[in-house]
């Protein structure tokens, strides 16, 4: 491998959720790293088994921008991005990691493969379980946002109680009967605390439901509903927060959320979300990282971990020789 390679590529399609992970573990490992944008054509439908260790679905742009120098690593998420990941290997040897099973063929190619424990990955000698999903929720950036954030929260009397909702998926609806539910639980504890509320919702939560929330939150709070002007208070949420309550209809969110430093409390009505979410938010509750919303008479904290899946992989990946050897930031 040529010394004037890079040490770290990270390839980053059109799945921005996917593209996250992979770049929370880049951040976590601290190696230089550049970002290699993968945009696909409709070959990119066909299945890996036919896409093989090349560049099939890949449109000439994305194909322009893999030359050398090549890396000594690279790290992606998602299916789509393997056969990419695997056809650099060809050229190179890089050393690979891919977040989420990669499918079939050629998982030998790849040096780690980090899988979440509530996908039920099969052991192999490559497989990292992991819990949870990687993220960019590190110390560096809740420094960041709380300096941000925290003049604008100053004169809200504290606990300050952050809600972040989710909504609706898929399988899953979201309807405006379990956001009244969700809004008087989160009225009752706010009001037992003396605390503030801060609120964000998604677009998945839906109009009407964002309305519901909003009109069962008592002052004092701040509310930030999708769609409305000004940035998302989300990470300041994170970084400040005395307590946070998160919807369980979300790994990313859930996990995001028990990277805080505050008690974490998920909300997840019985049959809501999807059975793997439910595996995770067990394995959160196992561990200690979490508490169900309804089985709690307060918000008071405990000592709990936070959750570093990307440091968790991270760490993995400086035990490769290749990786190890590369000079960091």
């Amino acid at each position: 491998m040529s010394d004037e390679s890079v040490p770290v590529w990270v390839l980053a399609d059109d799945r921005a959720g996917n593209v996250s992970q992979a770049l929370g573990v880049a951040e976590a490992l601290a190696l230089p790293f550049t970002v290699k944008t993968i945009r696909y054509d409709r070959w990119a439908k066909l299945p890996n088994l036919l896409r093989g260790a090349g560049l099939i679905g890949i449109e000439a742009e994305s194909r322009t921008a893999l030359v050398p120098p090549w890396p000594r690593l690279v790290i992606a998420a998602g299916r789509r991005t393997a056969p990419v990941a695997r056809w650099i290997k060809r050229q190179c040897g890089a050393r690979l990691v891919q977040i989420m099973d990669p499918g079939g063929p050629g998982r030998d190619d790849f040096d780690l493969i980090a899988i979440p424990a509530h996908d039920r990955p099969r052991p192999a000698a490559n497989v990292l379980e992991i819990i949870g999903a990687p993220h960019r929720v590190g110390p560096a950036r809740l420094t960041e946002e709380a300096k941000r954030w925290e003049p604008a929260f100053a004169a809200l009397p504290r606990p300050w109680i952050a809600v972040i909702v989710g909504g609706a998926t898929r399988q899953r609806p979201f309807p405006v009967d379990m956001a009244e539910d969700l809004g008087r639980r989160v009225a009752a504890l706010a009001a037992a605390a003396h605390g503030s509320v801060l609120l964000t919702t998604s677009r998945r939560t839906g109009a009407a439901q964002s309305q519901v929330l909003a009109a069962a939150l008592p002052e004092p709070r701040w509310l930030h509903l999708y769609g409305q002007p000004g940035d998302n208070p989300y990470f300041g949420f994170l970084a400040l927060a005395d307590a946070v309550i998160v919807t369980g209809d979300s790994v990313s969110m859930c996990c995001e959320a028990c990277a805080a430093p505050a008690p974490v409390f998920i909300w997840s009505p019985p049959g809501w979300v999807a059975p793997k979410h439910e595996r995770l938010h067990t394995l959160l509750y196992q561990r200690g990282l979490a508490r169900p919303l309804e089985s709690v008479a307060d918000l008071s904290p405990w000592d709990r971990p936070r959750l570093d899946a990307a440091g968790d992989i991270a760490a993995a990946l400086r035990r490769l020789p290749d990786v190890a050897s590369a000079p960091q930031t």
